[in-house]
């Protein structure tokens, strides 16, 4: 399925390929940091189908613990988070589904992960597959 996305203020765009059906709602406290919410909610995008239409955003590149970099995308202007790949030739683009226009039609999470770090009041639908940590 193809996909449109942008950031609040509409400066930067992309558009790419998904599969509706994969989201994934990450735990983990980077996320609950990042997002500035209880959790993040990505969807994977093959680097192949993904295209920057509008704007540059900025970047950051975050370490974990493990050693593992990651690089982070942004909108500059307005703040909003819209990506997350390899910092090196990625080959997958993890989009933050809220920035996806037709985030309706993307189906309901298939798992989530970091639920050792969710908080208390947090639920998903039944049936979604769960891990304590990084599958």
């Amino acid at each position: 399925m193809k996909v449109q996305g942008e950031c609040y203020c509409g400066a930067i765009a992309y558009e790419a390929e998904v599969e509706p059906g994969t989201i994934t709602v990450c735990h983990c406290a980077d996320c609950q940091m990042q997002s500035g919410s209880a959790f993040r909610a990505n969807m994977p995008a093959p680097a192949a189908g993904f295209r920057l239409l509008r704007g540059t955003p900025r970047t950051y590149v975050k370490t974990a613990a493990s050693g593992n970099r990651r690089l982070l995308a942004f909108c500059e202007v307005c703040g909003s988070s819209l990506y997350a790949c390899a910092t090196e030739d990625p080959q997958v683009y993890s989009l933050r589904v809220g920035t996806i226009k037709q985030r309706h039609a993307l189906g309901v999470p298939q798992r989530e992960i970091w639920t050792r770090r969710r908080l208390d009041w947090v639920g998903l639908p039944d049936g979604v597959a769960s891990f304590e940590g990084q599958p």
